[in-house]
């Protein structure tokens, strides 16, 4: 009878390991550990308020201002 219990015992096991097989593979697999990874990188991550000053903004606008421009093609062949 003690044959019996464990081969029972096995199976159950194998059955709920199988049904979970799932969950577990979301919780430990290669999946699991990118998405912890992440997540701990991420933590690190500060936000960095302005200060209201529009410093960026000019700069933007000074950059584009300064950019060369290039004449607009009217579709005639060149030669």
């Amino acid at each position: 009878m003690g044959i019996l219990a464990i081969v029972l015992l096995v199976a159950a096991v194998l059955l709920v390991v199988g049904a979970e097989w799932p969950r577990l593979t979301a919780a430990v697999g290669a999946d699991a550990r990118q998405v912890r990874s992440r997540r701990r990188r991420k933590e690190k991550l500060t936000v960095v308020q302005g200060d209201g000053d529009d410093d960026f903004a000019a700069s933007v606008q000074r950059d584009l201002e300064s950019l060369p421009v290039i004449e607009k093609h009217d579709g005639r062949p060149r030669r």
